[in-house]
């Protein structure tokens, strides 16, 4: 099963928008893209959030972070039935 979704998760100081130009190639290659938007105010809260939006995924998913964003994805622990991988890069 090839992946057909992209979940993107920003960085502290930061809002889903910061992911714009990325969200425009991903989704010229076929990709449907979510950004997440995150609270920011703790880091269960932020993880919660990103659980929520995984749920809502129907098909593979590839999960995408950034810095704090990082933190979050480690957060989810392996209970991700729909992520087929994930990346994260601390700027």
């Amino acid at each position: 099963m090839s992946v057909t979704n992209v979940v993107l998760v920003h960085e502290g100081w930061a809002d889903g928008s910061c992911w714009s130009a990325v969200i425009e190639r991903l989704q010229q290659a076929s990709y449907r893209v979510t950004a997440v938007q995150l609270n920011l105010t703790s880091l269960s809260g932020d993880v919660a959030r990103v659980r929520q939006v995984l749920s809502a995924q129907t098909s593979p998913t590839i999960l995408v972070a950034r810095s704090y964003g990082g933190a979050v994805i480690t957060g989810l622990g392996k209970d991700t039935p729909s992520v087929r991988g994930q990346t994260s890069h601390r700027s």
